[in-house]
C-alpha cells in the first residue's frame, strides 16, 4: 500500500499564458488537480502532500483540510520540491509516491500496478516510463546489464542517450527510508543548475540499490498539460474516456466526436443523447431519456423518460415524463414535477411548476408557483420585478391562463380559475373564477383613410 504521495505544484505554468495557476485549469469539468487528487483518491492513498509556488492562494482555497501543504519559495528543480516535505515523511513509510499535479490522464489503476512492481521487485526506486517514437524534451531511461542506471535530462544528455526512446514520465514510487535519506545528497551540478529529482536513480545505482521501471501500455496517460493546446488534446482524451463508460453502461451516444460530457455527468441505462448536446458538472439524466441536439444541461437532475431537445437547463431539477423545448431556458431554481410540458421559448426561473401542467410557448415564469395542471397561454409573463424588489405570482391546480396575459406580482390565481386573454391582472382572482382586465374594444370606422387624407 502507498503511505503517501508528494503532490508536485509549484511551478509557474508560463507557458499557459494565464493568471490562473496551471493545476487548477479545467479538463472535462473538473482541475487537473482534482483529477490528479481524484485518482490517488482511487488508488486509496490515504495521506498527500502538495508543493506549492506560484499562485499558492489561489490553490490553497480549492484544497479540502485533509491535504498537507509545503511551500518552495524558489523554483530550484523538483528534486528541491521534495526536499521542502522531507520533515514530513516518515522512515517507517514503506512506499511514497511522487508525481505532479499537471497530469490528469493518469489511472488509478496504473498507479497500483506501479506499486505490485515496486514491492514485487524489492527495488528502492520505480519509475513509471514510457516508449515513445519522439522522446524529444523527456528524460531518459538509461540503463546497464544491471538494469536502470540512469534518468538523463534532456539537455544534459549526450548524442547517444538522446536516441534511447524510453522516456521518464515523472511519476515514481520510492522507498520511504530510501527518499528521506538520499534526498540530502542530491546536488546541482548541471547544466539548469537545479536539483533534479531523477538523479536519485544514479544515486541509487551507485549504491547497488535496486532501481526498476514499469512501462505504461498507454502513452496518453503520461500527458502533462503545458499549454492550452495540450490542455485541449487532454480534454478530448477524458471527455472520451467518460463517455465510453456511459456507452458501455448502456447510454447511446449519437456522435460522440460531437458531443461534450465532463467527467461528473451520470445518465441511466437506454437514454439517447444527440450531437451539439453539452452536459456539465454533477448533472444526473435519469433512464429513457432523450437529450438534444444542441441542449445544454449545467449541474441539474432530469427525471426517467423526459425529453430534452434545443434547450438550456441551468442548476435545475426536472421530473420524470417531461417535455422540455425546442429553445427553452431553464434558469437556477425552476424545479419541474412529473408529466410537465415546457415549450419552444419558454424561459422559467426560480419556479415551482406542478403535475401535468404546461407552459406551451413564449411565456416567462419567474418566481412562481404554479400548481397541478395548469394550463400557461402562450405569451404570458409573470411581472415580478418592480424595479426594486423580487414579487412571488401563485397559480393553483386547474387554472387556465388565457394567452398574452400579464400577471403583476405579488398576486395570486385561484384554483380553476380562468384568466381571459390579453389581460393585465393586478390582484388576485379567487377560485372558479373568470379574471379580466382589459379595455372594451372600440372601433373606428375609417381610419385608414383618414390617416391617407
Amino acid at each position: 500500500m502507498i503511505n503517501t504521495a508528494i503532490i508536485l505544484a509549484a511551478g509557474q505554468g508560463t507557458r499557459m499564458k494565464s493568471k490562473i495557476p496551471k493545476v487548477l485549469h479545467k479538463v472535462a469539468g473538473i482541475s487537473m488537480l482534482e483529477h490528479v487528487l481524484d485518482t490517488l483518491r482511487k488508488a486509496d492513498v490515504n495521506r498527500k502532500i502538495i508543493i506549492l509556488g506560484h499562485g499558492a492562494e489561489l490553490i490553497e482555497k480549492a484544497l479540502d483540510d485533509e491535504i498537507e501543504i509545503v511551500y518552495q519559495r524558489e523554483q530550484l528543480g523538483t528534486g528541491h520540491a521534495v526536499m521542502q516535505a522531507n520533515d514530513l515523511l516518515n522512515v517507517s513509510d514503506k512506499t511514497i509516491l511522487v508525481l505532479c499535479g499537471d497530469t490528469p490522464l493518469l489511472k488509478s489503476e496504473t498507479i497500483n500496478k506501479l506499486e505490485e512492481k515496486h514491492h514485487s521487485s524489492n527495488a528502492v526506486i520505480t519509475v513509471l516510463t514510457a516508449v515513445i517514437d519522439d522522446p524529444q524534451g523527456y528524460g531518459r531511461i538509461i540503463r546497464d546489464d544491471k538494469g536502470i542506471k540512469a534518468i538523463v535530462e534532456e539537455k544534459d544528455a549526450s548524442d547517444v542517450e538522446k536516441i534511447v526512446k524510453e522516456i521518464n514520465t515523472g511519476t515514481y514510487c520510492f522507498d520511504g527510508a530510501f527518499l528521506k535519506e538520499f534526498l540530502e545528497k542530491l546536488t546541482n551540478n548541471n547544466v539548469q543548475k537545479e536539483y533534479y529529482l531523477t538523479d536519485l536513480v544514479k544515486l541509487a545505482a551507485q549504491e547497488g540499490l535496486r532501481v526498476e521501471s514499469f512501462i505504461l501500455e498507454d502513452i496518453k496517460e503520461s500527458l502533462g498539460i503545458n499549454n492550452r493546446v495540450q490542455l485541449a488534446q487532454a480534454e478530448k482524451i477524458l471527455r472520451f474516456r467518460t463517455m465510453e463508460k456511459l456507452m458501455l453502461s448502456g447510454v447511446t451516444i449519437i456522435d460522440p466526436q460531437a458531443t461534450y460530457i465532463e467527467a461528473g455527468v451520470k445518465i441511466g441505462s437506454d437514454t439517447v443523447v444527440y450531437p451539439g448536446t453539452y452536459l456539465e458538472g454533477n448533472t444526473i439524466i435519469g433512464e429513457d431519456c432523450i437529450i438534444g441536439p444542441a441542449t445544454r444541461v449545467v449541474a441539474s437532475i432530469i427525471g426517467n423518460n423526459s425529453y430534452v431537445q434545443n434547450s438550456v437547463i441551468l442548476e435545475s431539477q426536472i421530473g420524470n415524463n417531461c417535455q422540455i423545448g425546442p429553445f427553452a431556458y431553464l434558469r437556477p431554481g425552476t424545479f419541474l414535477e412529473d408529466n410537465v410540458k415546457v415549450g419552444d421559448f419558454v424561459e422559467i426561473k426560480k419556479s415551482k411548476i406542478g403535475k401535468g401542467s404546461k407552459v406551451p410557448h413564449l411565456s416567462y415564469i419567474g418566481d412562481a408557483f404554479v400548481g397541478e395542471n395548469v394550463n400557461i397561454g402562450c405569451g404570458t409573463i409573470t411581472c415580478n420585478f418592480d424595479g426594486e424588489n423580487k414579487h412571488v405570482t401563485k397559480i393553483d391546480d386547474k387554472a387556465f391562463i388565457g394567452s398574452n396575459t400579464n400577471l403583476v406580482a405579488p398576486v395570486s390565481i385561484g384554483k380553476n380559475a380562468v384568466i381571459g386573454a390579453g389581460s393585465t391582472i393586478t390582484q388576485d382572482v379567487p377560485e372558479n373564477a373568470l379574471g379580466i382586465a382589459r379595455q372594451r374594444q372600440k372601433n373606428i370606422p375609417g381610419w385608414q383613410k383618414g390617416k391617407k387624407d
